[in-house]
């Protein structure tokens, strides 16, 4: 299993190594970005209280953000291991 954490700075190539990995091995990126993006677009309570906050260039919280991540953690796809883009962003995080 292969449990793997890309951390740089903004536009370092965490997401085009992310990619390469992903592809070679056969386990998905998960980028934090994307998951919020996603659940501000499905339109449900929490979907609603993230675009709203993105919207007002606000951060979303850790509860929220750990919340959605462990959600998606738990998919079938992620089985036999994931990449992690963007998260952990602090040592709290990590």
């Amino acid at each position: 299993m292969a449990r793997l954490i890309i951390m740089g700075p903004a536009g370092s190539g965490k997401g085009t190594q992310g990619k390469v990995i992903s592809q070679k091995y056969g386990i998905p990126v998960i980028s934090t970005g994307n998951l919020l993006r996603e659940k501000a677009s499905v339109g449900d309570e929490l979907g609603k209280q993230i675009n709203e906050l993105i919207s007002q260039g606000m951060i979303v919280p850790i509860d929220i953000i750990t919340k959605i991540l462990y959600d998606r953690l738990a998919s079938e796809d992620c089985k036999n291991g994931f990449i992690l883009d963007g998260f952990p962003r602090t040592v709290e995080q990590a």
